[in-house]
């Protein structure tokens, strides 16, 4: 699970293997100050847009939760859609 708080962080709970791990969105929120705006999940997976419409992924790469080979194209990002297995 995840949630958004009101100050734009992130919190995860459950099965690392599934999401539950958020390393990833607290290294991108101390380092550029973003704030998570909102977020998408797949089955096994989150992507979350940030106030700097920037996008960051987390959980398992086999259902969306690598993004690094398109985070550079990930800029000026104003919506994000899931299905069951990608974003």
């Amino acid at each position: 699970f995840a949630a958004v708080l009101e100050d734009g962080k992130v919190i995860t709970w459950g099965d690392p293997a599934y999401g539950g791990d958020i390393t990833s969105v607290e290294a991108l929120q101390r380092s550029q100050r973003s704030q998570v705006r909102k977020i998408q999940a797949t089955d096994a997976a989150f992507a979350a847009l940030t106030a700097d419409a920037t996008v960051v992924a987390w959980g398992d790469p086999k259902f969306g939760g690598d993004a690094r080979k398109v985070q550079d194209e990930l800029v000026d990002v104003q919506e994000i859609q899931s299905t069951s297995g990608a974003f």
